[in-house]
């Protein structure tokens, strides 16, 4: 007799940690032999609706280059985990992490991006912070780009724009792989790969002055040379330590009909392909005829050399991961957008926001999980999801951020219920533990961490670290694998 049987809580080896960036969190930019990086050419944003990167131009870069200081470029101090990493590590212990994802700085091994031979003090910096991890018997989730290359390939030959990218990152996979083989069980590729749709922070390539076509056609065939370059670094992996694992990295773009009108279901259902085009490429091993029918409606030519079609369908990725901060609606007829972590899309009336305007969805996260895990039968990791919010330090240096606890519970309890349809979910890393340098804006006061750190916008404060409330509260959380959400 068929048994209706269903999993009830999280499995006995879930994977619950935290998610940082090394461009946002690490600092030290010019120590020890690092390059800079296209994040640390970035200014601090003016408009919170607008992403810092928005307006990156060669003459821009070129004077970041030139300009020695900090204060512009937030990324290049970070919050100091550079010196601070045994102190941060420990307080991810005392939460009782599984797991920590964290990205290697490619400037910090080849500082120009494309030399011969590393920079052994960059790995040893790693080798740190992988032996700190060991100790407390919390795995390295380790991704390979995180929005960051070096600086000399975006003015050498505009990032990867070039295919003589793909010999320069997979010089460096290989170099990581190696260096720390039997000591990360878990790679990621590409953080958010989808964004290169965006350009510069995710491609590396300068298309500012260009017009929409032409801005299209060079970021989808920069993206096509990181698919090769994952595929690549696939195979490395696989040759080198077998045991391992390594998953591509998609930022979710879940997105709902505005109305029950079938232009505006078919609307949304293409928006949906558009963003599931790279999970398409990296894990099924091909592109999905939806977009090549988009190619050609939008005269996009994407130029292959003879063997790659055959390098992506052989080395597909062993797991899925991907972020999940909020949904849209779509309308055939675009009416009132709103923006978050990369995401445009129609107002849904039915969901609160974020100080920031991210619509919050928790609901929407249950829905993610099924549809990718219908779609590719592969395990999921949840590898970002979590609440920048303007936190207060209150007179005794108390951190009350009820709401951040609020939004965490309520993302949780859908994972566990997408758990309890079937899905395979390896994990959950909270982005990010520590408060960090935002991404977008390059700004100190969009906190998201369990740990607040003492700095300001300006790059004011000790940098000493405290612990929230939000701290008290996860560690409660994976004690209990989850049970207790209270």
């Amino acid at each position: 007799m068929y048994k209706t049987t269903y999993p009830k809580g999280f499995p006995k080896d879930f994977l619950w940690g935290g998610a940082t960036a090394a461009n946002q969190v690490e600092g030290a930019w010019n120590v020890d032999g690092k390059g800079l990086t296209t994040a640390e050419v970035v200014e601090k944003a003016t408009d919170r609706k607008k992403m810092s990167m928005d307006a990156v131009t060669t003459d821009s870069i070129k004077a970041a280059v030139a300009d020695p200081t900090d204060t512009r470029y937030p990324k290049r101090r970070g919050v100091d985990f550079y010196h601070h990493y045994k102190e941060d590590i420990k307080l991810f212990a005392e939460m009782g992490f599984k797991v920590y994802r964290f990205s290697i700085a490619w400037s910090r091994i080849f500082p120009q991006g494309d030399e011969q031979q590393p920079n052994e003090a960059g790995l040893a910096f790693y080798d740190r912070v992988i032996d700190e991890l060991h100790k407390y018997k919390i795995q390295p989730l380790v991704t390979l780009s995180h929005y960051e290359m070096p600086i000399n390939l975006t003015l050498k030959q505009n990032g990867w724009a070039s295919r003589e990218t793909i010999a320069a990152f997979n010089h460096f996979t290989e170099t990581v792989f190696k260096r720390y083989q039997g000591k990360v069980p878990y790679w990621l590729t590409f953080n958010e790969i989808n964004t290169g749709t965006w350009g510069f922070h995710e491609t590396g390539a300068i298309d500012t002055a260009m017009s929409k076509h032409d801005q299209m056609q060079i970021r989808y065939q920069a993206l096509h040379h990181q698919f090769v370059a994952s595929a690549i670094a696939t195979k490395q992996l696989h040759a080198i330590d077998p045991k391992a694992k390594i998953g591509s990295m998609l930022a979710r773009m879940q997105t709902y009909p505005a109305t029950p009108n079938p232009v505006d279901v078919q609307a949304a259902q293409l928006e949906d392909d558009k963003n599931l085009f790279f999970t398409d490429v990296q894990a099924r091993g091909e592109y999905p005829e939806v977009m090549n029918r988009f190619f050609a409606d939008n005269a996009i030519e994407i130029k292959m050399a003879p063997d790659d079609q055959a390098i992506l369908a052989k080395y597909p990725v062993d797991f899925i991961s991907f972020s999940y901060y909020m949904t849209t609606v779509t309308k055939a007829d675009a009416g009132e957008q709103v923006n978050g972590n990369m995401a445009t899309g129609g107002r849904n009336p039915y969901l609160e926001e974020s100080d920031w305007g991210w619509q919050i969805d928790p609901v929407g996260l249950r829905i993610t999980l099924d549809e990718l895990w219908d779609r590719y039968r592969k395990p999921l990791f949840v590898v970002e999801n979590g609440l920048g919010a303007v936190d207060q330090l209150t007179a005794d240096h108390q951190i009350h951020d009820d709401y951040r606890i609020d939004y965490l519970r309520k993302h949780i309890t859908q994972m566990r219920e997408a758990v309890a349809d079937g899905v395979q979910l390896m994990g959950y890393t909270m982005w990010g533990p520590i408060d960090l340098i935002s991404f977008s804006t390059s700004e100190m006061s969009k906190r998201y961490g369990f740990i607040y750190v003492d700095q300001d916008d300006t790059g004011k404060g000790s940098l000493k670290r405290l612990k929230k409330d939000s701290f008290y509260w996860y560690q409660k959380v994976i004690k209990t694998n989850g049970d207790d959400l209270a």
